[in-house]
């Protein structure tokens, strides 16, 4: 036996092929080479033997194993001698002990081998334990650099679960403790870039680098190719479109400023102008301020029909009622897979709770004129300011929906944007009117109009750049074109509202 003093001088190369076998080694060291399997593997071809690489638990960790005396294994890894060799029937072996990362850890390197061991072999073994002893600190450092970044982005993953339920307070909580600052702002913008899947991580890097980590840069749970960055105002405006600029195939969609409680809104503002971005020669758009309907109503009426609506669920305990008001808002603008994915619960809970809204309501959700009233009105809830809000005089009668939907103005509103469709002879109106009626089901709505079910889908694609919404994805553009045939009397009233 002989014991290795650490960090002693390596024993001197000089021939021609000690040179050879010298340069192999260093080339493992190369980026595309750093396997541990591989230098292992390397090593018995080398001394034309076998190679063993074990931990401290006798665990192998790659080569092929070799018989050892555990007395010996146990003076190695314990650290009391740091090499040995052992001459055993024909059979000659050294044993080296590699330091692990972990501390006092240490495993066993056995070279094996039918001829004596002479300078050479015993070079190459002594130069390869070095070089596997490096590469285990750097697979180990890798390795907890890949669990801290996957920490931090599960982290950054947590504060937007809680902005999309409005509980900015516990979201600013966790924040404050990595990102101090990062959410110590009334207004905020969502972005969404979109590129590939493959590109994600990557486009998520260069969003970390051009805000400075001073936005909050999320890869989407629900869509791969997506990546969600809130800033603080639009600070980051400019350095995400250069992002893009940079890169082809990508597109950026932004929302207007919105405050932190609204941050569900700004995202799917954000995610409408992303398809408007996939037809920009620039690959970018914001979205548009546009006049919305809720804008053109009396805000006292809108209050009050909003209070009425809601209040089924006024005896719930604030924190379920703030839950199935978060979860349900999201499940009417994207489907409940995808809320279930930002929100990180199953699509069981998303169900659950919308159910449970559903049944609280006594709405039918699978009706599309349900979904954009009640999506009004969970949208009220957030958006009015408190003044609005100030209790009814006693004995006012609560307004109804058509009280809401009986201003000049909104109908001058859905009168322009329907209008619009009137000029193309397939009678898109039509079309898509007993679509909706249909709750947006292709098939049952063909049946009424006696046409196939694509020609439906297709009349309904042809509306969306005609009226500058997405219809065919649930969502705030769809619930307005809803809204704007409820006002003009061309779709029945949902069943739940009817009586007022």
């Amino acid at each position: 036996m002989a014991g290795r003093t650490d960090g002693g001088r390596p024993a001197q190369v000089t021939d021609a092929e000690g040179s050879r076998w010298a340069q192999e080694l260093l080339d493992l060291l190369r980026p595309t080479g750093r396997d541990v399997r591989r230098v292992v593997t390397w090593l018995a071809d080398a001394v034309d033997g076998t190679a063993c690489l074990q931990d401290d638990t006798g665990q192998v960790l790659a080569g092929t194993p070799t018989p050892l005396d555990e007395d010996l294994v146990t003076d190695i890894v314990s650290g009391r001698i740091a090499s040995a060799a052992w001459d055993d029937a024909g059979l000659h072996l050294r044993l080296v002990g590699v330091q692990q990362p972990q501390p006092a850890s240490a495993g066993v390197l056995t070279v094996s081998r039918t001829a004596p061991f002479d300078r050479r072999a015993s070079d190459i073994v002594t130069h390869t334990a070095q070089v596997v002893e490096l590469l285990l600190r750097a697979r180990e450092s890798t390795v907890a650099g890949r669990r801290l970044r996957r920490a931090t982005s599960d982290l950054r993953l947590a504060i937007l679960q809680l902005l999309m339920v409005e509980d900015t307070v516990s979201a600013r909580r966790v924040a404050a403790g990595l990102w101090p600052g990062l959410l110590d702002t009334d207004t905020a913008c969502v972005y969404v870039l979109e590129g590939s899947a493959e590109e994600r991580d990557r486009i998520a890097e260069e969003c970390l680098t051009a805000t400075a980590e001073q936005a909050l840069v999320v890869r989407c749970p629900a869509v791969d190719a997506h990546v969600i960055v809130v800033a603080p105002r639009d600070a980051a405006s400019a350095e995400l479109r250069l992002v893009v600029g940079r890169r082809r195939d990508t597109f950026l969609g932004g929302s207007a400023p919105q405050s932190l409680v609204r941050t569900a809104t700004a995202y799917g503002q954000a995610v409408s102008a992303l398809a408007v971005a996939r037809f920009r020669p620039d690959q970018q758009a914001v979205y548009a301020e546009r006049t919305h309907p809720e804008r053109l109503m009396d805000p006292a009426v809108l209050s009050g029909w909003t209070a009425h609506v809601l209040r089924p669920l006024d005896a719930l305990a604030h924190h379920t009622r703030a839950e199935l008001l978060a979860t349900t808002r999201l499940g009417l603008e994207f489907t409940a897979v995808n809320a279930a994915k930002v929100l990180g619960v199953s699509r069981n809970t998303v169900r659950a709770r919308m159910d449970r809204v559903e049944s609280l309501l006594h709405a039918d959700f699978s009706d599309l004129t349900a979904r954009a009233v009640v999506h009004l009105a969970l949208n009220t809830r957030v958006g009015l300011s408190e003044e609005v809000h100030e209790a009814r005089p006693a004995g006012t009668a609560d307004p109804g929906l058509t009280d809401l939907l009986a201003g000049l103005a909104l109908r001058t509103w859905a009168h322009e944007l329907l209008g619009r469709l009137e000029s193309d002879a397939r009678d898109l109106r039509r079309s898509l009117r007993t679509w909706i009626a249909a709750g947006g089901n292709a098939e049952r709505a063909a049946q009424l109009l006696g046409v196939h079910a694509q020609t439906v889908r297709e009349h309904v694609r042809s509306a969306e750049p005609v009226l500058e919404r997405q219809l065919l994805a649930s969502g705030s553009d769809l619930y307005e074109v809803v809204l704007a045939h409820l006002a003009l009397g061309e779709l029945e009233r949902p069943a739940f509202d009817r009586t007022k």
